[in-house]
């Protein structure tokens, strides 16, 4: 018999003995008999099946050390489920970091444990497998959205660290469903979403806006108008820092825009403190400016609050009485309806006092009248 043939009737001879130990061994797990089970399928070296049975027994050490020598998804997963049905945590995530590297079994792990409210153990597994070398983009991002749901106050850490190894658009729907404002600013940024993320800062200025990088997003924005409504934001939320904003944006501000719109803001600022006398400073102000239209919208926006003398003597000395004539006809107007009505209420005093009044009765001394 050569070398060949007897290499070949050796493999036929373990083959044989191998076989019946097995069906033995399958048996014996189906029937429940897991100790006889574990010798037999120790016995031929199946260390799946042996990793499966192992766990029936409790032996949970023994049985994530039989999954490494069979090196399968499939015995990982029954393991680790197993462990987590028996909340052997540790065990899990150590079967776990051999699942979650499987961007297609990611899934069903992350179910299994949500399913049954293990999301803290869930959490503690895939912050482990982020050293992985296998680590993939949807470990990063499911993270991303579980710290969103029960750990809010680790997302935003993570998302600086990772941001380039996460799924944006899905996370970005994960931190706007959570209102994390200042996660979503993040994510904005990063996604070079910048009008949306500079919204966002001003719908929710408390959580989300940070000075220094509204100032950096706002230069990029697509829609110019986003800048002009980030100078009434400023004057109603940080009106001492406008300075600073008016410094980044006036390369994309048309300046005779901006002006007006100072200008106006200053003067219903002047209207609604009921001051005449600022009124009157904010006049003077415009003349000296040469802010023509500005002094004549002044005029009506101020109305109650300016003495038309004063205007008249301005509007003389500065050759805009014709710009204040609109002005000085409605002063007129309301002066003569005043005196009308003090006419009428002299004409009715006078017609009141000219009134015959009644002769008295005159009663003789019997009482007669």
């Amino acid at each position: 018999m050569g070398v060949g043939d007897r290499c070949f009737s050796v493999m036929q001879i373990k083959i044989m003995r191998s076989k019946p130990h097995e069906e033995v061994g399958d048996r014996c797990y189906e029937e429940g008999m897991y100790e006889a089970a574990k010798l037999l399928y120790s016995n031929v070296s199946n260390f799946a099946r042996l990793a499966s049975t192992l766990v029936h027994l409790g032996e949970y050490q023994a049985a994530v050390d039989n999954s490494r020598k069979a090196s399968s998804t499939r015995t990982w997963k029954e393991v680790c489920f197993a462990c987590v049905d028996g909340q052997e945590f540790r065990f899990a995530q150590l079967c776990g970091l051999h699942i979650v590297i499987h961007a297609d079994e990611l899934e069903e792990l992350m179910c299994y444990y949500q399913d049954r409210g293990y999301f803290e153990e869930l959490i503690l597994l895939l912050e482990a497998a982020l050293g992985l070398e296998r680590a993939h983009m949807g470990m990063f991002t499911e993270l991303a959205i579980l710290y969103s749901k029960f750990k809010p106050q680790k997302m935003l850490e993570h998302l600086e660290l990772f941001w380039s190894r996460v799924n944006i658009p899905k996370v970005l729907r994960a931190a706007e469903q959570a209102h994390l404002w200042a996660e979503l600013v993040f994510l904005y940024d990063k996604y070079e979403e910048y009008d949306n993320a500079v919204l966002t800062m001003m719908s929710h200025p408390t959580e989300a806006w940070k000075e220094g990088q509204f100032k950096d997003i706002i230069t990029k924005v697509a829609n110019v108008e986003l800048c002009y409504r980030a100078l009434q934001f400023y004057l109603d939320y940080k009106p001492l820092l406008i300075n600073d904003l008016l410094l980044v944006l006036s390369p994309r501000l048309d300046h005779t825009w901006t002006v007006s719109f100072f200008s106006k803001d200053a003067m219903q600022h002047a209207a609604e403190s009921r001051d005449a006398e600022l009124a009157q400073k904010l006049l003077q102000w415009f003349l000296e400016e040469g802010k023509r239209e500005c002094f004549a919208a002044c005029l009506f926006t101020c109305y109650d609050l300016l003495r038309p003398d004063m205007v008249l003597e301005l509007a003389w000395r500065h050759n805009l009485v014709d710009l204040a004539m609109p002005y000085f006809i409605q002063v007129m107007r309301e002066y003569l309806s005043k005196v009308d009505k003090l006419d009428a209420l002299e004409s009715l005093r006078k017609q009141e006092e000219h009134v015959t009044e009644p002769a008295p009765l005159v009663f003789d001394f019997d009482g007669h009248e």
